[in-house]
This record gives C-alpha cells, sequence and structure tokens, in this order.
C-alpha cells in the first residue's frame, strides 16, 4: 500500500499535543553463526556485529527524526534467544553473566537504550544451557545496565512449565535483592506465547524463525486516542469505535513509513509495526485515561475490562487496516507503575491484583509493571505467573508477567 508524506504530517498535531510518538525502532540481528566453541572469538563476533549496526541504526532514527519531525523515543536491539548462543560454550554460569556483560557493552558502545533477548524459550522443558542462563540472571541483570531478559515458559500447545515457573520466584526474589530498589526485575518479562517479532522490552527477541535482520517499530499514542474520545462526547459506542479505528490508522501507517523508510537505508528487511496503545507517566498519556474518557468512572470500576476489549478490537481493526505487517503484541499496555491513571486508581483502591489479571484477559500483555511487597513469597510469586500464564494458554494469546 503506498504511503503519502501528507498522511504523516497530519500525525504532526498529534505530535505536539498529544504525545505521539515512535515508541521504538527495534533490529532484530541473528547471532547464531556467530557461535564458537571459544568465548573469546564468539564475544569478538557479537560485539562487532551488534556495535556496528546499532551506530547505523542511531544515525538513521537521527535523520528520519529530523526529516519527520516525529519523535523516535527509544533506539533498540533485540537478538537470537540467547540459551541456544550458550549452547557450545562451556557449561558455567559465568559464561552466561560474561555474556550478557558484553551485550551490555555493545549496546553502549552503539548508544542503544536497550538491548533484548538475553533469555529462552522453555515451554516444554530446559536444556543445560537454558538452565545456566536462568540461573544467571540475578547476576547478570546486576552486572548490566542496558540488558533485558525473557523467558517463554508456556504455550497454548505445550501448556504450563510449572518446574520453570516454580524456579522462577526464587530467582525473582534474589534478582530483586541484588540490584538498586529492585530494578532488575523490571528488565525481565516472562510470558506464554511470546512473539518472535516484538518491539518492546523486555520481551524483544530475534526469533528462530526470523531472518538475519528485521526492523520492527512500537508506536505509541495513548493521548492522541484520548483526545479524539475527548472530542467526540455525544457518539456512541459504535461510533466512537469507528473515532479510534480511523486515528489509529493514522498513526500506524507513520510508523510504517518510517519503519520501511529506515529498513530501506539500513539494508535490512523490513519486520513489522506494533500497533500497542503503550502509556507513559506524561499527563494524558495514559491508558487508563483512555478507559475513562469512555465513561468508566475509574479504572478498575465495574465496565473497565469491557470499555478495555472495545478499544483493543478498534485498535487491532484499526492498525490491520492501516499495515499488511501489523506484528508484536498490537493492542494496549496497562503497565501499573508506567500509567499514571493506573497509578492513580491503585492509590483509589479500585484497582487490585485480581482486576488487574481480569484485564489481562483482553490486554495485549498481561501483568505489567506492578509492584509486589517484598516480604511475599517465592512460591506466592510462581503462582501470580502461573496464573496469568493460564490465561494465555487457554484463550490462545500472549500473556507474560513483569
Amino acid at each position: 500500500m503506498r504511503i503519502s508524506v501528507d498522511e504523516v504530517f497530519e500525525t504532526v498535531k498529534m505530535t505536539m499535543d498529544h504525545h505521539f510518538d515512535i515508541r521504538t525502532v527495534t533490529l532484530g540481528i541473528n547471532l547464531k553463526d556467530c557461535m564458537d566453541r571459544n568465548f573469546a572469538a564468539f564475544r569478538k563476533r557479537v560485539l562487532k556485529r551488534i556495535v556496528e549496526k546499532g551506530k547505523l541504526l542511531n544515525h538513521f532514527a537521527d535523520h528520519l527524526e529530523d526529516k519527520y519531525a516525529i519523535p523516535i523515543t527509544n533506539r533498540r536491539i533485540a537478538i537470537t534467544p540467547a540459551s541456544i548462543l550458550l549452547e557450545p560454550l562451556p557449561p558455567r554460569i559465568s559464561t552466561a553473566v560474561n555474556f550478557c556483560k558484553t551485550l551490555d557493552e555493545a549496546a553502549a558502545k552503539a548508544n542503544i537504550n536497550f538491548i533484548g533477548g538475553f533469555g529462552a524459550m522453555v515451554q516444554k522443558g530446559t536444556t543445560a544451557a537454558d538452565d545456566r542462563l536462568i540461573d544467571s540472571l540475578p547476576e547478570a541483570l546486576a552486572q548490566t545496565s542496558r540488558v533485558c531478559s525473557f523467558l517463554n515458559l508456556a504455550s497454548t500447545k505445550a501448556g504450563l512449565n510449572m518446574d520453570a515457573i516454580a524456579k522462577m520466584g526464587h530467582i525473582i526474589k534474589e534478582i530483586a535483592a541484588g540490584t538498586k530498589d529492585g530494578i532488575g526485575c523490571a528488565k525481565l518479562a516472562v510470558f506464554a506465547n511470546v512473539p518472535e517479532d516484538n518491539p518492546f522490552m523486555a520481551g524483544a527477541n530475534h526469533g528462530v524463525g526470523e531472518g538475519d535482520y528485521s526492523l520492527n517499530v512500537g508506536i505509541s499514542g495513548p493521548g492522541v486516542v484520548r483526545a479524539v474520545i475527548l472530542n467526540n462526547p455525544d457518539c456512541d459506542l459504535t461510533q466512537l469505535s469507528e473515532v479510534i479505528k480511523r486515528t489509529v490508522f493514522k498513526i500506524t501507517r507513520a510508523g510504517e513509513l518510517i519503519g520501511r523508510e529506515m529498513a530501506s537505508l539500513m539494508n535490512v528487511n523490513f519486520g513489522i509495526v506494533d500497533i500497542s496503545l503503550a502509556s507513559t507517566t506524561v499527563a494524558g498519556d495514559s491508558v487508563a485515561e483512555i478507559i475513562e474518557a469512555m465513561g468508566v468512572g475509574q479504572m478498575g470500576l465495574p465496565g473497565s475490562t469491557a470499555a478495555l476489549a472495545m478499544l483493543m478490537d478498534a485498535v487491532k481493526k484499526g492498525g490491520t487496516m492501516a499495515s499488511g505487517n501489523v506484528g508484536g503484541l498490537s493492542g494496549t499496555f496497562i503497565p501499573v507503575s508506567e500509567d499514571s491513571g493506573m497509578i492513580r486508581a491503585v492509590q483509589a483502591g479500585t484497582l487490585n491484583l485480581e482486576k488487574l489479571e481480569a484485564l489481562t484477559a483482553v490486554c495485549s500483555v498481561g501483568l505489567d509493571m506492578f509492584a509486589v511487597p517484598g516480604s511475599t513469597s517465592a512460591n506466592t510469586i510462581s503462582a501470580i505467573i502461573a496464573d496469568e500464564l493460564s490465561i494465555g494458554v487457554i484463550n490462545c494469546k500472549t500473556t507474560s508477567v513483569r
């Protein structure tokens, strides 16, 4: 589908007034051909590839940001799931930690915000390399600042890997204890049905079914959607759905234009546009405030789940009409500590963990960026993970816990 520059400039008002941005351009990089039994040789190849491509990503992101006056907030890289890359290397936890530090060094040299893919696909069982990577997470995330980790612990076909889920409660406790303010936990997400082309952290990875390189784009526009709802107070729900679809259509087209042009400039394949509405703590840039603008008194009150489901439906339909390359998570995120409206709902008592879990049955991810007391037991954390991932398994959708 041909995309005109005029369509992109329609988004200028959205950018200036309602915080629309390209939330991330994420370059997926295949590192399987860097594998080696010698860690020094492996490390050298990985550093060279990530730094070279990362610098190009930054350069062209700056160029397109200036050209179209649409902010590109994050420049990220996703790699082949790391446990695969660790298979030929010495079977030591320290090897996984050193690889994580190598990724962190490469991201710093290329000035990349985050690098994802330090993870494993363990929905059915674990290999020795998978176990080493999981055991390394407390130390690896404590010694790095830009590396994000994912684990796929369940799938609709395989079910839940309860052994791995039980282990993760203890791992998460160790990560929290080993990092300032427990920040390491924000860099780890566990999934059911993880997508292979997700541009958003912490779950980004360059799946084994992908090519050598893939440029994926994540857009964000909660403030834009909220504004059009407030500007159409007399619409019924059907009309409101149409308004949301038209808005998402426009911002998706802008995201695809920038993604395709960047992929062309970098001489890599264009992957997908993830049309997820991703909140920030900036006033007005909130999914919870969209739900409230639709008529729910406060996020978490009765009607919240229905409103979120309607929003999800409109977002997906508007994005799909705009692009044949919609992928990743694509829907709405409801991260508690990254959404000002969600924070207020928790403080007011209208949103608790149980209601949040219900909302995840219709949103595009899961229990995201929520805090639990430090005294919470490892068994309780594992049980929360099992509950949430079960929703994804049974409903054939992606769910996660972070």
